[in-house]
């Protein structure tokens, strides 16, 4: 559907009506150079959004490969290849964020200590452990976290 200026609704009409209509007509109008018509307010919005979700997808997957790794390392008699597999799965996300966005890879290094907090209070959540008996700073190094020959 192209957007038509003389229907009833303008753009930024149609983003709080229908959000996936908005975004296919945007496109359009981005597809065919039509940029006076763009809702540019909504669409900065937008564009800054996916930069966010991208940073707390990150962290998401960091936070929870680190408990994972964590869990290994402290209950290895409960280790198992469903561990395995979340540890080989999260891994594998941050890479292809890297992949996708190498400059992502600073962010992950600024924000790996506040992570590896979480995943720490996480893993003792989940796992029934004090959270004393996970060390304060992680034993893991950041190229070890992301080691796919590494476990602990």
């Amino acid at each position: 559907m192209i957007f038509n200026p003389q229907t009833a609704n303008t753009l930024a009409q149609l983003y709080d009506q229908d959000y996936y209509l908005w975004l296919v007509q945007t496109a359009q109008l981005l597809k065919n150079k039509q940029l006076t018509q763009l809702d540019i307010d909504h669409l900065f919005e937008e564009i800054a959004d996916i930069g966010k979700r991208e940073k707390r997808a990150l962290i998401s997957n960091l936070e929870i490969l680190l408990m994972h790794l964590l869990k290994y390392q402290y209950q290895p008699e409960n280790r198992s290849n469903s561990w395995r597999y979340t540890i080989f799965e999260h891994r594998d996300r941050i890479e292809k964020q890297f992949n996708d966005s190498p400059s992502l890879k600073s962010y992950f290094l600024e924000n790996f200590d506040a992570a590896y907090t979480k995943a720490r209070q996480k893993a003792a959540i989940e796992t029934g452990m004090e959270l004393e008996l996970f060390p304060n700073t992680c034993p893991f190094s950041p190229e070890n976290t992301l080691d796919s020959e590494f476990l602990p």
